[in-house]
């Protein structure tokens, strides 16, 4: 699988570090915009992504020119001011944050029916109702955890140091080392 091998690079002592939160976060500011840059010439274009200190991956079937130029035009165009490219919708913050408080509702609406399946299925709609008031009131927390936790989209002197390309699978994994 693609993604086991891209999520083990990702070492926690590199991300702990202050210096290693903030390259991630800048790198993951990157990815987005480099994404979101993208997105805008390809909609079609179906991608993903995984940032670490050290650069980060974006897997998705756009040839190497036209990746290493949308990459290009993230980077200026996040050095310009353009720090809303960092904020993407699909950013598994935005999921994770969403699940989180949408399954600590769900735990707490269950509290108290100690494994009596009439008391779960009578407690169903309290649940669905809980869920759903959470999902729509989570919704904004996502895209404020990516601009004050997640991402940096001052990227200070983030430089590209190098492009790799691979296929694999079937898709086209693109890893962008920064420095």
């Amino acid at each position: 699988m693609i993604w086991r091998g891209i999520l083990m690079q990702n070492s926690i002592a590199e991300i702990i570090g202050p210096q290693g939160w903030l390259r991630t976060r800048r790198n993951h500011a990157l990815e987005h915009a480099t994404i979101q840059v993208l997105s805008e010439r390809h909609p079609e274009l179906r991608m993903a992504g995984n940032s670490n200190a050290r650069g980060f991956w974006i897997i998705g079937n756009v040839d190497i020119e036209t990746f290493q130029a949308g990459l290009s035009e993230a980077l200026q165009r996040l050095r310009a001011g353009e720090h809303d490219l960092a904020i993407h919708p699909n950013c598994g913050t935005n999921y994770a944050s969403m699940g989180l408080l949408a399954g600590l509702a769900a735990w707490i609406a269950m509290l108290g029916t100690r494994g009596n399946w009439r008391q779960r299925l009578e407690r169903l709609p309290l649940v669905t109702f809980l869920v759903t008031l959470v999902l729509i009131l989570a919704a904004p927390l996502g895209p404020w955890l990516q601009r004050n936790l997640t991402t940096d989209a001052n990227i200070g002197d983030l430089q590209i140091e190098q492009v790799d390309c691979f296929e694999r699978n079937g898709f086209m994994v693109y890893h962008v080392r920064t420095r």
